[in-house]
């Protein structure tokens, strides 16, 4: 079991089960594509990791993800590497997304995604002393380089294995993630794989 000062990649689990992550930064105009096509195919739980000024600058899409029942954790605040800063820098930047997030949707987030999933031992020592889980991720979908959509969906799917976490973007630069997703849900469900949030995995961490 992970300590809540180590990062979380996977979750050892015998249940086939895979984590679906978005991350968001900026824009507004892949955000309701993404959730659109989550809907339409009936995907209930996904995690969201929000930066503190999109949330501020984008507070009706926040609370959209929020009313959909989705779960939402905290992407900081500037998009800078964590790992180049001081404790008190980390913790400004924390403070002012956590503070962002709720303010907007009520969530008092308890899990975060570092800018760009730059991180040491002593960065997540230090959010796990601010009460946070460092989240990564195990697979990677590499869709904000827009490598095409067959890449996308071959990077989403090849390699999942139980109690994963994929890493994909609901933000502008990422173009061809809403199109690519559809034919993610379904090539993991044929996989038998079924869609958690984090938390759920890191209950299944407990439970091991």
């Amino acid at each position: 079991m992970n300590s809540i000062f180590e990062p979380v990649y996977r979750v050892n689990t015998q249940r086939k089960c895979v984590a679906l992550t978005f991350d968001i930064g900026w824009g507004s105009k892949e955000l309701n594509p993404v959730l659109k096509v989550l809907t339409a195919n009936e995907v209930k739980k996904a995690t969201f990791f929000l930066s503190g000024p999109w949330v501020m600058k984008r507070p009706k899409l926040a609370r959209i993800i929020k009313t959909l029942g989705y779960e939402i954790g905290s992407h900081g605040n500037r998009h800078e590497n964590y790992t180049k800063h001081g404790d008190k820098w980390i913790i400004n930047e924390v403070k002012l997304a956590g503070k962002a997030i709720r303010r907007v949707t009520g969530v008092n987030c308890r899990l975060i995604r570092t800018p760009y999933g730059d991180m040491n031992h002593r960065v997540t020592k230090l959010l796990g002393s601010l009460g946070y889980r460092t989240i990564h991720w195990s697979v990677d979908s590499l869709d904000w380089m827009n490598p095409g959509i067959p890449a996308i969906i071959r990077n989403s799917t090849k390699m999942v294995k139980p109690g994963h976490i994929l890493l994909l973007h609901a933000s502008d630069s990422a173009r061809q993630t809403a199109k690519a997703l559809p034919f993610i849900i379904r090539r993991l469900r044929r996989q038998g794989f079924d869609f958690v949030t984090v938390s759920d995995l890191l209950k299944l961490e407990k439970n091991s």
